[in-house]
């Protein structure tokens, strides 16, 4: 059983940075895909980011390219989300999850390919 935890959350003022991590037990970190998705209230569970097992291929989502950095370590099994240039919009509580089945493609993007999640860290960007 996979189990994901998720820190890093906060308040920070717009434009500012903050770090999310998440960290993977059970099964074997590095052979799945990993990814990130936000869920703001009264909207529907968005993605963020996504990596292949190896970290040589990622995905992200078109309001958070340029500003988002997903990454991971397979040696400490965790996986990284570097969130720069903060934007209001971007406040949302954010999930981890792990692909665990699925090969890494374009359908990554999709909440529905991945297997288990964490429980969520809030971000909260004020203007």
């Amino acid at each position: 059983q996979v189990q994901l935890v998720e820190s890093g959350g906060g308040l920070v003022q717009a434009g500012g940075s903050l770090r999310l991590s998440c960290a993977a037990s059970g099964g074997t970190f590095s052979s799945y895909a990993m990814g990130w998705f936000r869920q703001a209230p009264g909207k529907e569970r968005e993605f963020v980011a996504a990596i292949s097992w190896s970290g040589r291929s990622t995905y992200y989502g078109d309001s958070v390219k340029g500003r988002f950095t997903i990454s991971r370590d397979n040696a400490k099994n965790m996986v990284y989300l570097q969130m720069n240039s903060l934007k209001p919009e971007d406040t949302a509580v954010y999930y981890c999850a792990a692909d665990y089945t699925s090969a890494f493609n374009s359908r990554s993007v999709y909440e529905h390919e991945y297997d288990y999640w964490g429980q969520g860290t809030q971000v909260t960007v004020s203007s």
